[in-house]
């Protein structure tokens, strides 16, 4: 909790940092990666980066807590490090990369303020940041317990054993450990990073959600190739070079996308690639004999455009109370049927319970055109969660 002095001096200067944040994230980036390029080429997801999508999320998640220092709400903040977190220990974040993200901050909170930052406004800040990177820290370090590792130790060689095309533009892998042994188990709907060395000699890392049975020896996960501005370069290069047999470096599954382990309904809602994490919940469903009821929800551009397409349906079929509901952008020569749809997700004609627990993954529109649609339904949000692959600009909203 910020000291008495600290709070009255961020309150009185939030509206002046909050309207620079956005400058004042995009030279923190370039100030650091100046002084540690490595950081840039070998850690940080340089797509992100050109479209300043990170820039943005660090200025909301840093205004957000900052905000939630006035009038305190636990959850509120919970939700946003938590996700931070994950991402985090992911990534294999140690307690002392945050002193240089400190140094670079206030090095450009100073440039962009200029005389507007007075000792007192430079004291009153120094203390937000490292509260929040003190709850993240321990937060991280909570995570890492768990996961039986220590600080950052997070990553492992697995080997490819099976390669197989889920659609035109999607394929699953299959990793297993080098010796044979099981790999450890995760909760359904978490993830894992995937490091790889591209051809200009940068290590890029990316998130994969994992569509396996948790209580397997094998993970797996699907990797969808992009075109776009910019390109995937992750997972166009997984896509074009991994195969059976070759060698993968992965980190321990993390991610708080989690279902709670009870009998209330369920709505899981996916488009395009978002479908990953719902896989690994119904796998998970089906595997321990789910009995509650769970509607399914998914969008796609087409039919040969679903990936995971055949495993869904087979999926649902085994859930006794499961509903599958499937729309599609172009169905093309096909037409509408039943839980077939032409044209975008509605959940309109859906029957959705006041206690569902709702898991949403795709683009953000789609999410929270989705989340939109079930608060007039009388969904609580605390029961609406989601997965997004890059920064979160959700959480701070």
């Amino acid at each position: 909790m910020l000291s008495p002095q600290s709070t009255e001096v961020i309150r009185a200067t939030l509206p002046v940092v909050g309207a620079a944040i956005g400058d004042i994230t995009t030279l923190f980036y370039r100030k650091m990666f100046d002084a540690h390029p490595e950081l840039e080429r070998d850690l940080f997801n340089r797509g992100n980066q050109k479209q300043g999508e990170q820039q943005k999320a660090l200025a909301g998640a840093i205004a957000a807590f900052a905000t939630l220092q006035l009038e305190p709400d636990s959850a509120k903040v919970d939700l946003i490090l938590s996700r931070i977190a994950h991402k985090h220990a992911s990534l294999g974040i140690t307690p002392d990369q945050y002193a240089i993200v400190h140094e670079h901050l206030f090095a450009a909170i100073v440039e962009i303020l200029g005389d507007a930052v007075t000792p007192d406004v430079a004291a009153a800040w120094d203390e937000v940041y490292w509260l929040m990177a003190e709850t993240l820290t321990t937060m991280e370090r909570g995570l890492y317990q768990l996961a039986g590792v220590d600080a950052g130790d997070v990553w492992r060689t697995v080997r490819i054993s099976e390669r197989v095309l889920q659609s035109a533009d999607t394929v699953s892998l299959t990793l297993t450990s080098l010796d044979g042994s099981a790999l450890p188990t995760f909760a359904p709907g978490q993830y894992l990073s995937v490091g790889v060395t591209l051809p200009d000699g940068a290590r890029q890392i990316r998130q994969y959600s994992l569509c396996s049975i948790p209580s397997s020896a094998d993970w797996r996960i699907s990797v969808k190739r992009i075109s776009g501005t910019p390109d995937g370069e992750v997972s166009n290069f997984l896509y074009n070079n991994v195969f059976e047999g070759q060698e993968l470096s992965v980190t321990t599954p993390f991610g708080d996308l989690t279902m709670p382990d009870d009998n209330s309904p369920l709505l899981l809602a996916s488009a395009g690639i978002g479908c990953t994490p719902m896989i690994g919940m119904l796998n998970h469903l089906v595997d321990t004999g789910a009995e509650r009821s769970v509607s399914v929800i998914h969008a796609d551009r087409s039919i040969a455009d679903h990936a995971h397409r055949a495993e869904l349906s087979t999926l649902v079929d085994k859930i006794p109370a499961a509903t599958l509901h499937r729309w599609y952008e172009d169905l093309g020569t096909h037409v509408a049927f039943g839980s077939v749809h032409e044209g975008r997700a509605d959940l309109q004609d859906i029957a959705v319970e006041p206690d569902t627990q709702a898991f949403l993954c795709g683009p953000m529109p789609f999410m929270l055109a989705m989340r939109a649609s079930l608060l007039e339904r009388d969904v609580p949000a605390q029961n609406i969660h989601y997965e997004v692959f890059g920064p979160d600009s959700w959480a701070n909203t």
